[in-house]
């Protein structure tokens, strides 16, 4: 497409009018002004005839297939063509990306360049590179050409990994994860044989092995680990209650972080981890894989979980979530409710799932609710708030004590320390020998 740059249309606004004045005051040069705009369009047309053609510009787009939510990324352009210039480049984005600036890029003649354009996204999802606008002028600066390349690419948006990864490094610490090293085992507790100990004061005298003692003629003690090799399943609720925000972020996202942690000190420990997610139906499901890559397939099914507007459908989606288990796991529920009444489908499933899954229940704890009921009011309409708030944080707890009186486990806590809560309970777990 061609269109008349600012220099060509300030050029025309300031050319016309004087060449029409000179026309005023002196009659015989009337014709100045169809001599300025034959000039005029000649320059324009040469300069149009001059410019780089849009079908002699080579263009490579590098879109990245990954991006964490508010941490800096980019794409990457080359571009080649015969002849050099200056050419701009803007991004045609998805809304829940940042607005793309505007970039330069110089070609040298016969050569090619590569340019960085920033790309940063708002939220978590799958987000589209809709399209690369080009923009250059001709040698005059006159005739502009503007080219559009469709892209059409999906970017898999996924949580900032930065805390799970700092979480991570605290629970395991950074030189073991460097060199790989499987530093907690849990010695002493679990089914799981590790090795023969020489026999001390203090260890259990049923541990001894007798026939190992024999063959080495001294007192053996026979050490266990917890068993590894076990089932997790992060099953996440996509409802609408779980894109209500909270600290400024919505609870799915919190809920999410919390779990990929989770998957990724599971999987570091040597269980099977697997990802569930539902609302009104079933929306996402990945099988219990072991190893550590099976991390990036459970970060890019995250990014697949949208922010959902349906009621969650408890039956539904637990019982869909039991039929796949094949054997007993550990199941880690990330769900809210508001109160006892809509809450009692969920205690129906959750019970249910609990008869033959290990299920930990996980919800995030509104901190601003809790401070207002605990605040003493100054005037009537805050006792009316404070009243409000009591009953819904006395529901909620309600509701727990419920869930544990089912032999549930229940991780209540607010999103700054819901993780760390859930690895100290999943590590009780394992060391307890609770899943198998």
């Amino acid at each position: 497409m061609i269109y008349p740059t600012r220099r060509a249309v300030v050029l025309s606004a300031a050319g016309f009018p004087l060449a029409l004045l000179a026309a005023l005051v002196r009659p015989e040069l009337s014709g100045l002004w169809l001599f300025f705009a034959a000039l005029f369009a000649f320059a324009f047309g040469l300069d149009a005839l001059l410019s780089l053609a849009p079908g002699r510009l080579g263009i490579l787009v590098e879109v990245p297939e990954q991006l964490s939510v508010g941490a800096p990324g980019s794409v990457r352009v080359r571009l080649s063509a015969p002849r050099g210039g200056r050419v701009e480049l803007l991004l045609d984005l998805s809304p829940d990306f940042e607005p793309a600036p505007l970039s330069a890029l110089h070609l040298p003649d016969q050569g090619r360049a590569e340019a960085v354009l920033p790309l940063c996204a708002r939220r978590r999802g799958l987000h589209a590179v809709e399209a690369l606008w080009c923009r250059w002028t001709g040698p005059l600066g006159l005739a502009g050409r503007r080219l559009r390349r469709s892209l059409g690419q999906k970017v898999a948006v996924v949580p900032d990994l930065r805390p799970v990864r700092a979480a991570a490094f605290r629970y395991l610490g950074s030189r073991e994860m460097e060199k790989g090293v499987q530093v907690e085992r849990f010695l002493g507790d679990g089914s799981e044989f590790d090795a023969l100990v020489e026999y001390l004061p203090g260890l259990d005298p049923r541990a001894i092995s007798w026939k190992a003692s024999a063959r080495h003629r001294q007192l053996l003690c026979q050490q266990f680990r917890a068993e590894r090799n076990h089932q997790v399943v992060l099953a996440l609720d996509t409802g609408h209650l779980m894109a209500e925000p909270l600290e400024g972020l919505p609870r799915l996202d919190h809920a999410i972080s919390s779990a990929l942690l989770l998957g990724y000190l599971g999987l570091r420990l040597g269980d099977r981890v697997g990802m569930y997610g539902f609302d009104r139906a079933a929306r996402a499901w990945a099988e219990p894989r072991g190893g550590l890559a099976t991390f990036q397939g459970l970060q890019a099914l995250s990014a697949q979980l949208s922010y959902s507007t349906e009621e969650t459908n408890f039956t539904l989606g637990l019982t869909e979530l039991s039929t796949r288990l094949r054997r007993r796991s550990l199941v880690v529920v990330f769900t809210d409710f508001t109160d006892t009444v809509t809450a009692e489908l969920m205690l129906e499933n959750v019970e249910r799932l609990a008869r033959r899954q290990l299920v930990v229940f996980v919800t995030l704890r509104d901190e601003p609710l809790h401070a207002l009921a605990l605040a003493p009011p100054r005037r009537l309409s805050g006792l009316y708030r404070a009243v409000t708030a009591s009953e819904l944080v006395r529901e909620r707890e309600r509701v727990l004590a419920r869930l544990r009186a089912m032999g549930v486990a229940c991780v209540d806590a607010a999103p700054g320390q819901v993780s760390i809560r859930l690895l100290n309970r999943y590590l009780d777990v394992k060391r307890r020998e609770l899943i198998a």
